[in-house]
């Protein structure tokens, strides 16, 4: 072999071992992405995740059971028909539904009260039964056990009821299988169409019915105690002369409420629905700047001595959301009206609209954290932490703290059905008592509210409730003012002197 080949060679040699260890260079930083991305991804597409029962089909569903909610565990067209996915979110959850759609207008499934486990065994479960609801049935179908003991079999697969099995075979048809546990007429059942359009498994959570007396007394009384809030909320002054509204910061995670609750108080003094602010369900903040809204009343156009700030969400991620140290540059007054975040860094004292020299009047002097009813028990660790972490840095700074439990009407059916029914919720009661351990705030601090979300004309109760929260949070910053006469160490012209 001449020199002039064995050079040619050796350089078509390395130029294919340079394009392998590219390859798997780049294999192995596609494989860092997924690593990296792939948990928050999920997480988004399941923050959007949706029922497919129509208000009335839910009714008729829950009119199968006592006072319960139901909460979507697993949707086959977002978590594909595989009974692994069905397995990974239904095991261990308790009392479940199925509910399967097809071409024909059913709805059917059945329902079990002891967990999915895969032990391969059949389930003695008196409880469990079959269902089906269509819009030509004014009550459901409900289909017990035959023998009274037998409920399931619970293998591997999705759910079999012995005649009746769902997600067999990793497919959306419905296998039938011989046994006379239950029996039925496949027409009345499912219209003899076995081919599914979607299949969703709910748990079922008891609501505990109602209580005899309110665990908190409220006023409903109409428009009179509705026109007596509003006048204290407009003859409100801050305890300290400097300072002319109340700035009160709300955080929380995406999709919590946060702008839907100035919405709302912005819709009640308006007196009619509206949506200045900007608000979705999104599985990303949709509020990406940081936003001060002051609520206008009456014809006068005067504002009212309150600002609601308004954040971007909290997310899971160390880059996403809300950072921990873009809350403690807000509690100090640094970030003014409209400053852009940029996820992936905390605020620059070099920004636009970073202020470095604030006063007290642009400091928070109340922090209100927004949850999610229907969404609290679902919280991940690292969800808690982050909040744990945050409450942590604004108890350094002395600023007051109060929780709005919003959307409780979707939590509750009780509530749903009548507002006034939150204090004598059972379920509403139980719910603010795990908010206040888990935050490390009394229970006096949560306060379960409704927001406007697809209504068209207000509500005095709604309104009622909304403006009791907003009460509380002037009532809290007071506290703050209070705290600042007491410490004797802050500058005189924050007091005003």
């Amino acid at each position: 072999m001449s020199l002039s080949t064995l050079h040619s060679f050796c350089s078509f040699l390395g130029a294919c071992l340079y394009s392998e260890v590219r390859f798997i260079s780049m294999m192995g930083f596609c494989y860092y992405l997924l690593l990296v991305f792939l948990p928050q991804v999920l997480s988004d597409i399941m923050s959007v995740v949706k029922s497919s029962l129509s208000v009335e089909q839910e009714k008729k569903l829950l009119s199968l059971f006592g006072h319960v909610r139901l909460h979507l565990l697993y949707k086959a067209s977002v978590h594909s028909y595989m009974h692994s996915a069905f397995h990974n979110r239904c095991d261990g959850q308790g009392p479940t539904v199925l509910v399967a759609y097809n071409k024909a207008g059913f709805v059917f499934g059945g329902y079990i009260s002891k967990n999915y486990a895969q032990t391969n065994q059949a389930i003695n479960d008196d409880k469990a039964f079959l269902y089906s609801i269509t819009d030509q049935r004014e009550k459901p179908l409900r289909v017990s056990s035959t023998d009274g003991q037998y409920g399931f079999t619970d293998g591997k697969n999705g759910l079999n009821v012995g005649v009746l099995w769902f997600l067999n075979n990793n497919t959306s048809t419905v296998q039938i299988v011989a046994g006379n546990s239950y029996t039925f007429e496949g027409e009345e059942m499912h219209g003899n169409d076995l081919q599914l359009t979607e299949c969703e498994v709910y748990r079922v959570e008891d609501c505990g019915g109602l209580l005899k007396t309110p665990w908190r007394e409220i006023d409903w009384e109409g428009y009179s105690n509705k026109e007596r809030l509003m006048d204290y909320i407009k003859n409100y002054k801050p305890e300290v002369k400097s300072v002319f509204q109340a700035r009160v910061l709300l955080v929380g995670p995406v999709g919590a409420g946060k702008s839907s609750f100035f919405n709302s108080i912005n819709s009640v003094f308006k007196g009619h629905v509206t949506g200045q602010a900007n608000t979705g369900s999104a599985g990303t903040s949709l509020t990406t700047q940081f936003r001060t809204y002051s609520i206008k009343a009456d014809q006068g156009r005067k504002a009212l001595p309150l600002v609601l700030c308004d954040t971007m969400g909290l997310e899971e991620g160390h880059s996403a959301g809300l950072d921990i140290d873009d809350v403690n540059s807000i509690l100090k007054g640094h970030v003014q009206d409209r400053y852009q975040f940029n996820p992936s860094m905390s605020v620059q004292t070099d920004g636009v609209g970073f202020c470095k020299s604030p006063s007290l009047k642009d400091t928070i002097h109340c922090v209100v954290y927004v949850l999610d009813a229907c969404k609290f028990t679902l919280l991940s660790a690292k969800m808690v932490d982050k909040l744990a972490a945050i409450r942590k840095g604004i108890n350094k700074q002395g600023v007051p703290q109060l929780v709005l439990l919003t959307k409780v009407d979707e939590a509750c059916p009780l509530v749903r059905d009548d507002l006034t029914n939150i204090y004598l919720s059972h379920y509403i009661e139980r719910m603010t008592r795990e908010v206040s351990v888990c935050l490390g705030v009394s229970q006096s601090c949560v306060l379960p509210v409704k927001n406007y979300s697809r209504e068209l004309e207000l509500d005095v109760h709604t309104d009622i409730l909304l403006l009791t929260a907003v009460v509380q949070m002037l009532r809290y910053s007071n506290s703050y003012f209070d705290d600042i006469y007491q410490g004797g160490d802050q500058k005189s012209e924050w007091l005003g002197l």
